[in-house]
């Protein structure tokens, strides 16, 4: 466990730290927190990121879930919401106030007007597919673990896997691409 007054200070304690989760505000002294999920995703696999600020603008959450963050939740909610936010978070979810996640849905849904045959440039493998087809629909990883019969894990090693041949860092990317392309569906 530890904290940081800066965004600096946050990089440096959680990738000397390791930690399994991370508590983050956008608002911070230095680097900003959006800086601060980027440089975390990119410098240590496996922390996960959970943004709480007061920020509830629809292009701060895009910015946080482009850079790798696995939740955004606003600090108006109470702490059985965040406590639950991240167990979420922790089990392979992503999670989206749902203030929020309305605008989210209106963005996903412009974003599936797609081709009329499905791409696949990244060649993701039939179970990749399925896997990203199931969080498409908003399972969590041991939810699409016990449809497909397959460990938590497994799912996670195939997240990372479809995650790395799509170049992003999250179900959010990794879902608006594959819509994007025709490949899920909400």
């Amino acid at each position: 466990m530890g904290s940081a007054a800066d965004g600096e200070g946050a990089v440096e304690a959680c990738l000397r730290l390791l930690p399994e989760l991370v508590l983050l505000d956008l608002e911070l002294p230095g680097i900003d927190g959006i800086e601060v999920t980027r440089r975390l995703k990119r410098g240590a696999e496996g922390i996960e990121v959970l943004v709480l600020t007061s920020f509830d603008e629809e292009q701060k959450v895009y910015e946080a879930i482009q850079a790798g963050a696995s939740g955004y939740l606003v600090k108006r909610l109470g702490p059985e919401r965040i406590r639950d936010a991240i167990l979420e978070v922790m089990d392979g979810g992503t999670v989206i106030e749902p203030v929020i996640a309305r605008r989210f849905w209106n963005y996903f849904h412009a974003v599936q007007s797609r081709p009329a045959q499905p791409e696949n440039p990244w060649a993701l493998s039939p179970l990749e597919l399925d896997v990203l087809r199931y969080v498409a629909k908003g399972l969590s990883n041991g939810e699409v673990g016990e449809v497909m019969t397959l460990e938590r894990r497994t799912v996670r090693t195939h997240l990372q896997h479809l995650y790395r041949k799509m170049g992003v860092r999250s179900h959010v990317e990794a879902v608006v691409l594959a819509l994007r392309h025709g490949l899920v569906e909400l």
